[in-house]
């Protein structure tokens, strides 16, 4: 490919990223403040899912367990059952 053809489609390959990102509202002298703000929010976003699954685990873990005392707790008549 002659270096000439290949510039060209570098230029016509950068115009359309620039037209992409305007098309979205990154452009400007803000875009790499903005984008670093997006991935910032997708981190956090990311970081809420998994905390919100590891504490749904934990609730549920401990729901079994208690199940589990409160089975065990009626089954030996610790809090007085009828004789």
């Amino acid at each position: 490919m002659p270096d000439a053809e290949f510039e060209a489609i570098l230029t016509r390959a950068a115009e359309g990223a620039k037209r992409a990102l305007a098309d979205v509202g990154l452009d400007g002298d803000e875009a790499a403040l903005d984008i670093r703000d997006l991935r910032s929010l997708v981190d956090c976003i990311r970081l809420v899912r998994r905390t919100a699954m590891q504490t749904a685990v934990r609730m549920i873990t401990t729901g079994v367990m208690l199940a589990l005392l409160a089975g065990i707790a009626i089954k030996l008549k610790i809090f007085g059952g009828s004789p």
